[in-house]
């Protein structure tokens, strides 16, 4: 399998997603799945529309991109962060 290549994104960067990524590694890590994350902010997603697999996101995003999006705000409150890892890890595994 290829290695995948996930953008982590926030309004900043920094914070949220470095939760979400850390979460994603580890992931990757026990299911045996080469992943490439890079951690940006919102407004850098178009850089990367020619190569990404999949976005996860804690912002919102009005756009469509040709990649899937997850939105990963259940990270932050805890409530229903079990079904996105679910949907991240399905994503991964494709």
């Amino acid at each position: 399998m290829k290695k995948k290549q996930v953008l982590v994104a926030c309004g900043a960067g920094i914070a949220t997603s470095t939760v979400v990524n850390s979460t994603i590694e580890e992931m990757a890590k026990e299911n045996d799945i080469k992943v490439d994350l890079i951690q940006i902010k919102i407004a850098e997603i178009e850089s990367y529309v020619n190569t990404a697999d999949l976005l996860v996101t804690t912002a919102s995003v009005q756009k469509e991109y040709p990649f899937p999006i997850i939105n990963a705000r259940s990270f932050l409150t805890g409530i229903g962060k079990e079904d996105t890892k679910k949907e991240i890890l399905e994503e991964l595994q494709k």
